[in-house]
């Protein structure tokens, strides 16, 4: 094998390896990057519903707690309301009353919490069926480009010319473009050793001439 073909071997198993990476960038790794971000929404949202778990949660325990206190305070004017003692009594209805407008309040944020976060579950199951539904997709169509690039890699075994078609055009081009390679090279060839047999032919005369003087 001469150095022409060689080069041209090399050149056609570049042009393969440029098309096998054009293939790699098909519809099924936008696919595999989608889903990465969907994945990522997913986790986002799981954080949003358990944090508004935890809101649910602490407006339930404030509400206790309020509740608590307005009874507390309750029990405390009735008997400062029994042992006569209009000021501590006094002190001690506000105290229950505020603590009864907070624990009202307390209720209803809770009731409130409790709905939004029904709703975020709801949504956040639905998004996990998506994703589920999409990386089941995914699957299937792993399986089919799998299946696909596997006859693909046969048929340029089993009939190599089948497998070059697409690429023709850029073979053509290349054997072109060595062929003009590969006559430029035989022509500076060429003119190079006519070149040197000229020098010495002009240094044999030169030679002999000076021996016919002698």
């Amino acid at each position: 094998m001469n150095l022409f073909e060689r080069i041209k071997n090399s050149i056609s198993a570049d042009v393969h390896e440029l098309l096998d990476q054009k293939e790699e960038k098909n519809p099924l790794s936008l696919l595999n990057q989608y889903l990465r971000q969907c994945e990522l929404e997913v986790n986002k949202a799981r954080k949003l519903v358990e944090r508004q778990q935890l809101l649910r949660d602490q407006f339930a325990r404030e509400t206790e707690e309020a509740e608590s206190k307005a009874a507390k305070r309750a029990h405390q004017a009735d008997l400062a309301q029994q042992a006569n003692e209009s000021e501590l009594y006094q002190f001690a209805i506000q105290e229950k009353e505020q603590h009864e407008t907070r624990a009202d309040k307390l209720k209803e944020s809770t009731q409130q919490a409790e709905k939004d976060l029904s709703e975020l579950e709801q949504k956040y199951e639905l998004m996990k069926h998506k994703l589920k539904d999409m990386q089941i997709k995914r699957m299937e169509l792993m399986g089919r480009e799998n299946v696909a690039r596997a006859h693909q890699k046969m048929d340029r075994v089993i009939d190599p010319s089948s497998s070059m078609k697409k690429s023709t055009f850029r073979f053509d081009e290349l054997e072109n473009y060595m062929d003009r390679l590969e006559q430029k090279v035989n022509a500076d060839y060429h003119a190079s050793s006519m070149e040197a047999k000229l020098a010495k032919l002009e240094k044999e005369w030169k030679k002999e001439d000076s021996h016919t003087t002698v």
